[in-house]
């Protein structure tokens, strides 16, 4: 069990940027991680570490925060990650909903354990574009709900890796 004092990362400072800050602050070699927060579970996916590819990863059950935030510091700690990129659930039209609402409260409360930044990133049609994805792997309907999450959050990274790849050939302009 890791405990939240010990952790180098720790900070209470806003750790929310934007794609343009993240693009200025990460380091060479540095992987950034993936994440749709769902009611029961958290996808999780990671970059490689030229930030070119995102790959699914196991997913992570949801207990209570305390867990959850221990769970996903451990992987941080240990996969080196840079950043957190978590999907925004707004609706179709772009309003907020209660999904916006919780997964905000979320990222309020990990502000308190981390100095990891987290990024939104609109997530509408990523659960929709994995679930297409895993259909046309003829991936098993009990193995499509094990690993839909995990491949949404790979879609939700994968378009930070080509958002921050435009960036860096326009040399971080808009």
């Amino acid at each position: 069990m890791i405990a939240f004092e010990k952790q180098d990362h720790r900070r209470k400072t806003m750790t929310v940027i934007t794609i343009e800050g993240l693009h200025a602050q990460l380091l060479p070699g540095q992987p950034v991680a993936g994440l749709d927060l769902g009611t029961k579970t958290i996808g999780l996916s990671l970059s490689d570490l030229g930030r070119r590819f995102a790959t699914p990863r196991p997913v992570l059950k949801r207990v209570k925060f305390g867990a959850d935030a221990e769970a996903l510091l451990a992987f941080a700690a240990k996969e080196r990650v840079g950043a957190f990129i978590i999907g925004l659930p707004v609706n179709m039209d772009g309003s907020s909903g209660p999904r916006v609402q919780a997964t905000r409260a979320f990222v309020r409360n990990m502000e308190a354990l981390t100095a990891i930044p987290f990024v939104y990133w609109d997530e509408r049609l990523s659960t929709v574009a994995a679930e297409r994805a895993l259909l046309e792997m003829d991936v098993s309907r009990a193995k499509r709900a094990e690993r839909i999450d995990s491949a949404a959050a790979s879609f939700i990274l994968q378009g930070v890796l080509d958002r921050l790849a435009s960036l860096a050939r326009t040399g971080g302009e808009a």
